[in-house]
């Protein structure tokens, strides 16, 4: 069920009255909160495909429904809070700007579940969710590292917060496993879904000679020009080799169904209770999409061999020795970062231009 959001907001309040008439044996209201539209590939499709995977597991016993491109901040407040009083038990907001407006809303209305996906604020009623993204990124950064002849790659990337950092460390820490004078440029859009600024932050970057491209943006902007422009790319969120069917190697790609049904079922049967899942190539969270057939067979085999290490724990991403971009010693050899560290890194590793922050 789709909800146009500002029909949703233009709703006048529901009579205390009628809220009361639920049964027992109602479905269970599951709600979904997109930061962009569903469209047919990206992160908010990803999520999309978890709430469909719902609908197909649970049946009738689920009535679930999703509320596209809602803007972080004040729009998404209101759409959340819509949410609850319209009898919604169980709330998933889907993107790191609705941390805020998370929490306050769940503040309020103690009795609904509330999830919110990449945060870090966490209360009786509200638990976060998120992917460990940056293994599969490492290994995008290893095929980037082989195929890149100029040695540059070029990186779209939205806001300057851990989540994307990290991502960016691990592709430039697998780039240069391979190929140690790989360096990586960052055009940072201030926005998660702009097909425009994408579009024109991947023109730069092939402009100042990145003859490989990526993203941490959910539309499918820079595969295209990437396709467009006859340079290697690798897609996020979900598979986009359609979009570049020959220059699309492969795709960070996110997986919620198992997580979505075992939380809303956990919901249902009472459960339920709030924590934090940070979910890797291991548990099935993440993982590459399917490699493009004109890649080299020598290369898929490495690339899935790393990723078999990774998930077994022999190769770890942020592995000591790490210097960041003035060449100073962030971790030691024979240290790995810890989870904290990971999720508070706010520097670039060696070879990355840009800035890590705004």
């Amino acid at each position: 069920m789709t909800i146009d959001r500002r029909s949703l907001l233009a709703v006048p309040l529901a009579l205390p009255a009628l809220l009361g008439r639920a049964q027992a044996a109602d479905p269970y209201k599951v709600a979904f909160v997109y930061v962009s539209p569903v469209g047919d590939a990206g992160w908010s499709f990803q999520h999309e495909l978890g709430r469909r995977a719902v609908d197909a597991a649970l049946g009738g016993a689920v009535k679930t429904s999703f509320v596209e491109n809602v803007p972080e901040g004040a729009d998404a407040e209101r759409v959340i809070r819509r949410l609850a009083q319209d009898g919604n038990k169980l709330i998933f907001t889907t993107s790191f700007g609705y941390m805020n407006p998370t929490e306050r809303v769940a503040k309020a209305f103690p009795r609904v579940k509330f999830e919110h996906a990449t945060g870090y604020k966490r209360g009786p009623n509200l638990a976060t969710y998120s992917g460990r993204f940056y293994e599969p990124r490492y290994l995008t950064g290893v095929i980037a590292g082989r195929l890149s002849k100029t040695g540059v790659i070029g990186y779209v990337a939205a806001f300057p917060i851990p989540e994307v950092i990290g991502g960016i460390n691990a592709m430039q820490l697998g780039a240069r496993s391979v190929n140690p004078n790989a360096t990586i440029k960052v055009v940072w859009t201030s926005s998660w879904f702009d097909p425009g600024k994408e579009r024109a932050a991947a023109d730069t970057l092939a402009a100042q000679g990145a003859d490989y491209l990526t993203q941490h943006t959910d539309s499918t902007a820079v595969v295209q020009a990437a396709e467009e422009k006859g340079v290697w790319c690798s897609g996020y969120d979900s598979d986009m080799l359609k979009y570049g069917p020959k220059t699309h190697t492969t795709a960070v790609e996110m997986h919620w169904d198992d997580y979505y049904i075992d939380r809303v079922r956990q919901a249902m049967a009472g459960s339920w209770t709030s924590g934090d899942v940070w979910g890797g190539m291991k548990q099935g969270m993440v993982k590459l999409s399917r490699f493009n057939p004109a890649l080299p067979a020598p290369l898929v085999a490495e690339v899935t061999a790393k990723g078999e290490d990774i998930k077994a724990g022999r190769l770890v991403v942020f592995n000591g020795p790490l210097k960041d971009q003035a060449g100073a010693v962030k971790v030691p050899a024979g240290r790995a970062m810890t989870d904290a560290e990971i999720l508070g890194m706010n520097w670039f590793v060696e070879g990355v231009q840009g800035r890590a922050g705004t």
